[in-house]
């Protein structure tokens, strides 16, 4: 059974429409990434879920019992916000300590809540700390203990990281997640880092414009997007305007092949995708869907480096191992294929192509 359901979600702003008929089940115990652009409707999303904003249409339910308009302070919900909102005026373990005390629990228990809290986050010994005495990642760990203090049925987190530094923000993506597996709580975390959302969730949903264009898990929406936005948006793509023709696409003159015919009309303007290391370098002419390149930037990473090629099909990008034997440069040739199997074929932009290009073989 789905600790949490929505059903025909819709929110409006007068005539704008943040959120568009969106159904959606969370499974209990799983960790849920909302993820997708600033102005998509995740965080409207989240706060409908938390009470915080009414449904123009469509119902929230937890374990079958409708909430659609439960207030925010009766849902057993646990949230962290971009901003913490910690009290600087209290210790660290008043603060997590601090919804319990108002709910009526005595005072002692409530501080006793509050030391197991902080040793769960890696926080002991800090109770007796004020809030300014913290960094970062440790208030951010003050806040987390003080939604868990309620035993929350649901735990949602909006941007909880974005405050934080690159390296500190890794490292607490970990840390969350570790937490929540072990607590077992079901979590929904928003975010517009695909890195994020792919190191924490066991599913993604990913949005735009209000609607959700994929939802599965992190290897379903990066090996297997469903859309040329989602392939856009998770990782890195190649992007290639071309014209189906005879179950092949033409690019530049050039006739790819897929895993199975194109299941286009000819003539349709359609979109190739192809993530960077899914093109072999170094691959032979006579390989399917090769062609030549030349070399005209590297950016070395460590234990990759990114080559930027200029071919026929466009400006590509491939990701070359750091142990492989040849050192590419700018200015070198290079020959490269793209294996039917890494390419994901979709509905593109109507384009025009010469006659030629649509007659080559």
């Amino acid at each position: 059974m789905s600790a949490l359901s929505l059903h025909g979600i819709r929110k409006d702003y007068g005539e704008a429409r943040a959120v568009d008929d969106i159904t959606l089940d969370f499974p209990d115990g799983q960790l849920t990434a909302l993820l997708g652009p600033s102005g998509c409707g995740k965080t409207t999303l989240l706060r409908m879920i938390a009470g915080l904003e009414v449904p123009t249409a469509g119902t929230v339910t937890v374990g079958g019992r409708d909430i659609t308009r439960v207030p925010a302070h009766k849902r057993k919900f646990g949230m962290v916000f971009q901003s913490f909102a910690l009290f600087p005026h209290l210790t660290v373990r008043d603060n997590v300590a601090y919804a319990l005390t108002i709910a009526g629990t005595a005072r002692g228990e409530a501080a006793a809540r509050a030391d197991t809290l902080l040793d769960l986050v890696q926080l002991t010994g800090f109770g007796d700390r004020r809030i300014g005495q913290l960094s970062g990642g440790q208030k951010q760990r003050v806040a987390i203990a003080r939604a868990l203090a309620q035993e929350p049925e649901v735990f949602l987190l909006d941007e909880p990281m974005s405050a934080l530094d690159a390296k500190l923000r890794e490292e607490m993506q970990v840390e969350l997640r570790l937490l929540q597996q072990r607590l077992g709580i079901t979590t929904i975390v928003v975010t517009h880092d695909q890195r994020e959302a792919m190191t924490m969730a066991d599913r993604i949903i990913v949005m735009s414009k209000g609607r959700v264009e994929q939802a599965g898990t992190p290897q379903e929406i990066y090996h297997w997007p469903a859309t040329g936005f989602v392939a856009g948006f998770i990782g890195r793509a190649n992007f290639m305007d071309g014209v189906a023709q005879d179950g092949r696409i033409m690019v530049g003159g050039v006739a790819l092949s897929l895993p199975r015919p194109a299941q286009f009309l000819t003539g349709s303007a359609v979109q190739l995708v192809c993530r960077p290391e899914g093109i072999r370098l170094g691959a032979g002419l006579a390989e399917v869907n090769s062609i030549e390149g030349r070399v005209t930037f590297v950016r070395d990473l460590g234990p990759v480096r990114d080559i930027y090629l200029e071919t026929r099909l466009g400006r590509l990008v491939a990701e070359q191992s750091a142990d492989q034997s040849r050192v590419l440069a700018v200015g070198d040739r290079v020959h490269l294929s793209l294996p039917p199997d890494a390419l994901r074929l979709y509905p593109g932009l109507p384009v025009t192509l010469p006659a030629t290009a649509l007659a080559a073989e």
